[in-house]
């Protein structure tokens, strides 16, 4: 149990940091960005090990879509404001989507042709 509070408290302590950085930098991205790159610094210079966080991660994606329930209902209660700018968001979200698909596909397909190029491939 000290051990979840702990591992909560290591990914709140990156929150805060991000949090930070986007009151503090006077660049146009949030903090939760800021956050997803603290995170992966830190577990790639091993200042965070990944067994420090896994549980405590590990639920936080299991209960991730009731995370987005009160975005949802927030979104229905405005339903009459945002049906005007439903066609232009389907228009630009469909490209987009396949676009982001299309060039996750390929940065997979390169990252393992060069582990595979680089020999004994470490998982």
């Amino acid at each position: 149990m000290m051990s979840l509070i702990f591992q909560f408290g290591r990914i709140l302590f990156i929150c805060f940091l991000a949090e930070l950085l986007s009151a503090l930098l006077p660049l146009p991205i949030p903090a939760s960005v800021y956050g997803l790159l603290l995170m992966l610094a830190a577990l790639g210079l091993k200042l965070i090990k990944l067994d420090q966080v896994k549980q405590a991660s590990s639920f936080l994606v299991g209960i991730l879509p009731i995370l987005f329930l009160v975005p949802a209902v927030g979104i229905m209660s405005l339903w009459a404001e945002l049906r005007a700018f439903l066609l232009p968001c389907v228009l630009a979200a469909v490209p987009v989507t396949i676009l982001v698909m299309a060039g996750s596909g390929l940065v997979t397909q390169w990252v393992q042709s060069l582990r595979k190029k680089g020999g004994k491939g470490r998982d």
